[in-house]
């Protein structure tokens, strides 16, 4: 299950970096909980749209995943941290961004959405 749970951590990162609002709309629960440099949120699907498409001046590039970490907590329910690598894809000027993520996934109707998820970025 842990090894699902990673892979389902890369398809949203990768749709995320495609532009993809449909992969990452069908990966996410609604409402669901962000914390990063901004704060805290619960965002609902409307207003995680409108989050989603302000981004698409920043094309993100997946350059790494590592120390990946997951656990499946109870039946329906895992959880996953790891590092992160970011590059801006149109940006050679800025170094790319590393960070620490933890996202919480729960299983309804067979499927697995993603209902928190938290991202620090890391000091060099």
């Amino acid at each position: 299950m842990e090894t699902q749970i990673i892979e389902l951590e890369k398809k949203y990162w990768h749709g995320m970096e495609n532009h993809d609002y449909e992969t990452v709309k069908n990966l996410t629960g609604f409402p669901c909980i962000i914390a990063g440099k901004n704060g805290v949120q619960t965002i609902n699907e409307a207003k995680f749209k409108i989050m989603f498409e302000s981004g698409d001046g920043d094309k993100i590039q997946v350059l790494n995943f590592s120390d990946i970490e997951a656990q499946l907590v109870a039946e329906n329910t895992a959880i996953i941290a790891y590092l992160i690598e970011l590059g801006i894809a149109d940006n050679k000027q800025k170094a790319p961004m590393k960070c620490a993520c933890t996202s919480t996934w729960i299983r309804e109707k067979n499927y697995w959405i993603c209902v928190l998820h938290t991202e620090t970025e890391l000091s060099e």
